[in-house]
């Protein structure tokens, strides 16, 4: 049976002028700042935050008491404080509209692994994520952008198996334990 072709929607969309210098500049401080890949990171957050704003817009726009305002308004302002973006005591449509791509980037888990204090540095949180020692709860995360919600804040650390987290030792340290053990050994014959 032949399979389904499947449809992909955008998740970014590049500026309009490329060479702003404000806003280059602006890029390569955030970039620097949360330990980015590149610069599409930053135009995907950026894109999440704009499908977001447009919806509080459209909501914005119809009455008070509007039933589609009350109910969607409702829920993308639960989604948002559940992610941690929106605080609880900004639970309005017109603080959704204040909201910036730095907002975001604070919930990104390279931040969150930095924040704690698991990493030196938010490249070195980075390369935790990336070579599978960083979990969420009992699942391991290698995805730096995996965005953490306020509830599974407080579960991250490392993983039950990496060395980092009382597993087994690395190649290096097991190759300098077996080979302190030889000296050891050697000794004890003489």
């Amino acid at each position: 049976m032949p399979r389904a072709p499947r449809t992909y929607s955008k998740t970014y969309s590049v500026p309009k002028q490329p060479y702003e210098s404000a806003r280059l500049d602006a890029e390569l401080k955030l970039a620097g700042e949360y330990g980015l890949k590149n610069k599409r990171e930053i135009y995907r957050i950026g894109f999440q935050l704009s499908k977001i704003r447009r919806a509080a817009r459209d909501l914005l726009t119809r009455e008070e008491k509007d039933p589609k305002r009350l109910f969607e308004g409702n829920a993308l302002i639960r989604r948002l404080v559940r992610t941690g973006v929106l605080s609880e005591d900004k639970m309005k449509l017109d603080y959704v509209l204040a909201l910036q791509p730095e907002d975001f980037l604070e919930r990104r888990l390279q931040t969150q692994v930095f924040k704690l204090g698991l990493a030196r540095s938010i490249h070195h949180a980075r390369v935790l994520i990336t070579q599978r020692h960083i979990a969420v709860g009992k699942q391991i995360v290698n995805v730096p952008s995996f965005m953490v919600r306020l509830d599974s804040q407080k579960h991250i650390d490392f993983a039950h198996n990496s060395p980092y987290g009382g597993g087994r030792a690395g190649r290096v340290k097991r190759r300098n334990q077996n080979k302190d053990a030889g000296d050891a050994d050697a000794e004890e014959e003489e």
